[in-house]
């Protein structure tokens, strides 16, 4: 346990080894009475989050998922199925379970059908909350596939000009393999910043920066609370004048590519992660919606050559004359590097999370076991 002060208030930071925190989130999961194996995948999902440093995603979220199943809102042991296919694409039916389960079911499907078509395109409803976008496009790296993820979430951003919440944070994943290199794994919201991280803020005591989020009438505002206040977050770019269009059209496609292809929620009918919150009476779907894709590099040139030229890519931008103490990282270097660390020193929690879980752990009749480093 360390001691941190933030803005002059004290803060503990407790250190968790890896496997005892898996041990311990996977006997929640199966305390909601998920199966062994989806729990121990649930998990696995969920601790990559923290492990990859991000900390919105991970273990901080696990009381939220619980909070869901009491709600009724997740289904704790599903029948995840394909609902409609073709050759390369297919719809897969979640049954309310976790997202966390539901989606690397569906990726595993869209590398299925990039293995016998060249490429394959799933899109998901009936799900909920699926973690973070980029360990789902990761799964294809192993078979030479280059794999995209994204998902829709509850409404929580402002379209450019509107007062009216109508898109979620909307992530989306593309990772790509290279050979010597480390793979080029880009994972990012279609806002300015996760809702994550305003959570984060507000367990800190900090104010947000400007360009995160606007109040009710449309101000900039650093308030992180800002959105339980009627504000709403910002599309990447935060305003017109720095092009918040673009990342309003890219939370558009993540909604259209996830929902509306597929049957789920979208736009202002996503269902709220938050349980204390009931999803719109009038929905237009199921759930909330992902997207998949996996393309096989072979079908479009030789996998050696092109992970060697990929090679070329990496290195010529890490490469490039960078401002006076900094360095081009490419997408993935820094979550990677992170990972590396916390296998090794472990995963911190900030005080009022652990306390969240300790008390989700009460909760539920099961031990709060993780082990200090």
């Amino acid at each position: 346990m360390h001691k941190i002060g933030i803005f002059g208030i004290d803060f503990y930071l407790f250190m968790y080894t890896y496997d005892s925190l898996f041990e311990f989130t996977c006997s929640i999961f199966q305390a909601m009475g998920c199966p062994e194996k989806d729990a121990t995948l649930a998990t696995d999902v969920l601790l990559s989050a923290d492990l990859r440093g991000v900390d919105s995603h991970g273990v901080a979220r696990l009381s939220g998922y619980v909070r869901l199943w009491e709600a009724g809102r997740i289904n704790a042991n599903p029948t995840i199925r394909i609902v409609h296919e073709s050759p390369s694409t297919a719809v897969v039916d979640g049954d309310g379970g976790l997202g966390l389960v539901v989606a690397p079911f569906a990726m595993q499907v869209a590398i299925q059908k990039a293995a016998q078509a060249g490429t394959g395109w799933v899109s998901v409803k009936h799900s909920n909350h699926y973690g973070i976008a980029g360990y789902h496009a990761m799964q294809a790296l192993a078979q030479d596939m280059i794999g995209m993820s994204m998902t829709n979430a509850s409404p929580l951003v402002a379209p450019t000009y509107s007062l009216k919440r109508l898109l979620g944070t909307n992530p989306i994943a593309v990772a790509i393999p290279a050979d010597k290199e480390p793979a080029f794994v880009a994972d990012f919201a279609t806002t300015t910043a996760a809702n994550g991280k305003l959570e984060i803020l507000q367990r800190k005591g900090q104010d947000a920066p400007e360009g995160w989020i606007q109040n009710k009438s449309g101000d900039v505002s650093t308030n992180p609370h800002e959105l339980s206040q009627g504000g709403a977050l910002l599309p990447l770019g935060s305003d017109r004048d720095h092009g918040s269009h673009k990342g309003y059209c890219l939370g558009s496609i993540v909604d259209i590519f996830s929902a509306v292809l597929s049957g789920a929620n979208y736009g202002p009918w996503v269902p709220p992660f938050v349980s204390f919150l009931q999803p719109p009476a009038d929905p237009v779907g199921k759930g909330i919606g992902h997207f998949f894709g996996a393309m096989r590099v072979d079908a479009f040139r030789p996998a050696d050559e092109f992970k060697a030229h990929m090679d070329n890519w990496i290195r010529t931008f890490r490469a490039a004359p960078a401002v006076e103490g900094e360095k081009v990282q490419i997408p993935g270097d820094p979550e990677r590097i992170m990972e590396a660390n916390r296998r090794v020193n472990g995963i911190p929690l900030l005080e009022p999370v652990v306390k969240d879980l300790q008390a989700t752990a009460e909760k539920l009749g099961v031990a709060f076991s993780p082990v200090e480093c």
